[in-house]
């Protein structure tokens, strides 16, 4: 999947582990930095959806049509199809097979 970066400091921490160490920590940056490399393998959010432990979920409310999956808990990496919005099935549901590129917004607890 072809990934762009919602800012430059994302951009840097995605491309180069110690900027993502330093921006997050050891243990965050690994999985973070793992997720990445995830992402960037999957043809599609279909694909990238089946893999095991990545937590991917939709988002609602003022996050719709954004996607979350796990860092270390409790930060979670936030992005969404790219350009947004993204097609869309019969039923109104983003079609994850359709979205081959995505835009990372932000690592964030948005929990508390």
């Amino acid at each position: 999947m072809e990934i762009v970066y919602g800012s430059r400091m994302l951009e840097k921490a995605f491309l180069k582990k110690a900027q993502a160490v330093r921006e997050w920590g050891p243990e965050n940056a690994k999985k973070l930095l793992l997720r990445h490399e995830q992402l960037v393998a999957a043809d599609n959010l279909e694909i990238f959806k089946a893999l095991p432990g990545t937590g991917f979920h939709p988002l609602a409310g003022d996050r719709e049509n954004q996607f979350a999956c796990y860092g270390k808990h409790p930060y979670r990496l936030v992005f969404e199809p790219y350009p947004n919005p993204a097609s869309r099935n019969a039923d109104g549901v983003i079609d994850l097979r359709s979205v081959t590129k995505i835009q990372i917004i932000e690592v964030v607890d948005y929990h508390g």
